[in-house]
């Protein structure tokens, strides 16, 4: 049988105790059999305690009633020595006693040291179980604390409800440190259906350059208790992934009051991004602390967004100027088609002209070689060639001469 050994925490000495016992000692609950257990283990201990204390005594008087019978026959025969010895004799005598005594007393301080112990092995057994005790009703009266704060919560959350929806709550909650904690951010229900569904609230937190830096997806969900058909949180998952895509936030966040029993859920933040990225699933007492983990973490990336902003307004300019380029250079080729066509137009008529012209010029050449002809003929003509057959005009011309 293996033996263990316990040391006791005031006096520092080391007693043993059969493996059995240990593992009793170690198995105890806090019951009302493990109660009378201990009480009766107790008593038993004490029992026994007694028991081998009366033994002990029994034992030590016996041995010391032997060893005191044995001195005393010593002492007696001594005595019957000493009457016939001499001074020397009754010395040691007187030595014997002596150490006879001091044997006495050793044993009964080895008694004394005996009970004294076995006090100490059941103080300090029962020191043990008490403080075992102690530590098991602490956990036992931390988690009966933890379930009535919780259930607390659930009552206020369930009372606050009848007349203010958990919308309305988160969204009191967060104005009341808005100015504080939040001076640049917008919070507002989600009004746009457009794309078929919508979430319950946006939040958005601009830099002091009005970049934005974070941007979550919230949708609130409570059930009351008499609700026949009991909703799951993963029941609407999916959909609140959908409407953090659509409406282009960065994360989701379901707050809920769903599956009120989940430890899982009353534990804290659970993060779901195994299923769905960046979401995650939170009491309404972890709405405010979410939002400033997420945008604390957030800020980090302020830089980074200022220069993909910048960026990105660059490429917006380069993306203008080679738009601006490109109407110019439609504009341009229109404008050099339409010159172009005009021009044809010009030349077209300038050809025409020139032909017109060019015939003109014929038609003018031969009149001028005409005309030539006609003075030619006039210069040649004379009165004798037009009397020349004409007696009558012959006559007269020569009359007048």
């Amino acid at each position: 049988m293996s033996i263990n050994e316990i040391t006791c925490p005031h006096c520092h000495k080391a007693f043993t105790v059969d493996e059995a016992g240990y593992a009793d000692i170690l198995n105890q609950v806090r019951t009302a059999e493990f109660d009378a257990e201990l009480h009766k283990r107790l008593e038993e201990a004490e029992k026994a305690k007694k028991t081998e204390i009366k033994l002990a005594e029994v034992e030590a008087t016996k041995k010391a009633e032997a060893d005191t019978a044995k001195a005393l026959k010593e002492v007696e025969k001594l005595k019957n020595d000493i009457k016939n010895a001499d001074v020397a004799k009754e010395l040691e005598i007187n030595k014997a006693t002596t150490a006879l005594e001091k044997e006495t007393d050793k044993l009964k301080a080895e008694l004394k040291e005996a009970n004294l112990k076995k006090e100490l092995e059941a103080k300090g057994i029962k020191e043990k179980f008490e403080e075992e005790l102690k530590h098991r009703d602490a956990q036992i009266k931390d988690r009966e604390e933890q379930i009535e704060r919780l259930r607390d919560l659930k009552a206020k959350l369930s009372t606050k409800m009848v007349g203010e929806t958990l919308e309305q709550h988160c969204e009191h909650e967060f104005n009341s440190i808005r100015s504080a904690a939040f001076p640049k951010a917008y919070f507002e229900k989600d009004n746009d259906s457009k794309t078929g569904s919508k979430g319950d609230y946006i939040f958005k937190d601009f830099s002091d350059e009005n970049v934005e830096f974070i941007s979550i997806m919230f949708e609130m969900k409570n059930e009351s208790d008499t609700t026949a058909t009991k909703k799951k949180n993963e029941d609407f998952l999916k959909e609140l992934d959908k409407d953090r895509t659509e409406k282009g936030c960065e994360y989701a966040v379901l707050v809920s009051l769903l599956e009120p029993e989940s430890d899982l859920y009353n534990n804290g933040i659970v993060d779901v991004s195994h299923k769905y990225p960046k979401m995650y699933v939170v009491r309404p007492q972890f709405f405010i602390p979410l939002i400033t983990l997420l945008r604390n973490a957030a800020q980090k990336t302020i830089s980074i967004k200022n220069e993909l902003a910048e960026i990105k307004s660059q490429n917006i300019d380069v993306s203008n100027f080679e738009e601006e380029l490109k109407d110019f250079q439609e504009s341009f080729g229109r404008n050099y088609r339409l010159a172009a066509d005009r021009f044809k137009d010009a030349i077209t008529e300038i050809d025409k002209s020139i032909t017109a012209l060019q015939k003109t010029k014929d038609h003018l050449l031969k009149s001028e070689n005409n005309l030539r002809l006609a003075n030619d003929k006039a210069n040649d003509l004379s009165i004798k060639k037009l009397t020349k057959d004409n007696p009558t005009m012959k006559k007269k011309f020569e009359e007048l001469n």
